[in-house]
């Protein structure tokens, strides 16, 4: 397992991040603590959750993913041997359970908002608390096609704001660095310019998704995140999983996230399905675990940080971790960038 700093901080996190947003509803917490000790024991010290999970969203599971980790930092007493992550909600008038649909990323929701993760996780501070999407009428969440809104602009919490409270926490040792979720290039470098003009807290990641189904980080906030090292930490490697090939001509596995919850329709439509029947094909071909190659393209690539995975199960958790030993072929990753030509994008 490698390591990388967290843009220009101290921080180093291992190259594969354990995400938990099926904690609390596919995965018991017992399954939790058996996840986190075997992340652990492969090297990884970055969990990443957020007070929205457990996924999806609802006032019953609202926060648990948070409980099952600090019961796990309760119990195991191993506080300092991992990086800890969460996030503060956006605007959620679609989730009207977290703070009465009302929340916005300016100082009361932050500063409440970190303080409540904070008592779910059993801890004093965050390693990296981040906003987990923007506070205007953006692009986010797959959505296509910018119109601009300036009715929606005044609703929302000016970046500044957001900063400010950030500083806050900061300050007060609640916090030790900030990023943000699901932003777009210019939200990324504002942050940085006001961080710059005002002595607010920089930035030090961006986790956006990023799959062989998705590329499009790499149109404009590639650059950035390289040249302003803001890095990419990744989420979605696999597509919901459907770059392991398990949804294929109609497959519904049992248990499976998009057999459970059918309505997460990102990365499932006619050409997503023959760019995935290619890139399976292709692993084949290599003799590789779909999976294990579509996530050591990821973690390849300059700008990526850190990849966060996400498992059900031991087996594909103990699978996805593999991935770290593969080096992929040059000609392996010239018949990837083949098939990506071919189908460009068909989930952004």
């Amino acid at each position: 397992m490698k390591y990388h700093a967290l843009g220009r901080s101290d921080i180093q996190v291992s190259e594969i991040a354990l995400g938990t947003m099926t904690w609390g509803e596919q995965n018991t917490p017992q399954e939790a603590f058996a996840q986190i000790d075997c992340a652990l024991d492969h090297g990884v010290n970055f969990l990443d959750t957020a007070e929205l999970y457990a996924i999806p969203p609802r006032a019953e599971t609202y926060g648990r993913t948070e409980e099952i980790i600090g019961a796990w930092l309760a119990q195991s007493g191993r506080r300092d041997d991992v990086v800890l992550a969460s996030k503060v909600c956006g605007p959620t008038d679609w989730c009207p359970h977290i703070r009465d649909g009302k929340a916005h990323l300016d100082r009361h929701n932050i500063i409440r908002a970190c303080e409540d993760s904070l008592r779910r996780l059993q801890t004093d501070y965050l390693d990296l608390y981040q906003t987990h999407w923007p506070d205007r009428s953006t692009n986010f969440f797959g959505k296509l096609g910018y119109q601009h809104q300036d009715a929606r602009e005044a609703a929302g919490a000016p970046i500044e704001e957001t900063l400010r409270a950030m500083e806050i926490l900061v300050e007060s040792g609640k916090v030790r660095a900030v990023g943000v979720s699901n932003e777009t290039a210019w939200g990324v470098m504002q942050h940085l310019r006001l961080a710059e003009q005002q002595s607010l807290p920089r930035i030090v990641s961006i986790q956006n998704p990023y799959n062989l189904l998705n590329r499009s980080f790499e149109i404009g906030l590639a650059e950035v995140a390289c040249r302003e090292a803001v890095g990419l930490l990744a989420y979605s490697p696999l597509a919901f999983g459907v770059l392991a090939g398990k949804y294929l001509h109609g497959r519904q596995p049992a248990g499976a996230r998009l057999t459970l919850f059918p309505h997460y329709t990102r990365y499932s439509n006619a050409q997503a399905e023959q760019a995935t029947v290619a890139y399976v094909a292709l692993a084949a071909e290599f003799a590789l675990d779909p999976a294990q190659m579509a996530l050591a393209f990821i973690r390849q690539q300059p700008f990526v940080t850190a990849t966060i995975i996400g498992a059900t199960s031991m087996a594909q958790l103990q699978s996805n971790l593999a991935s770290v030993e593969l080096q992929l072929p040059d000609a392996c990753v010239e018949q990837i960038e083949a098939i990506h030509r071919r189908f460009p994008n068909p989930c952004p």
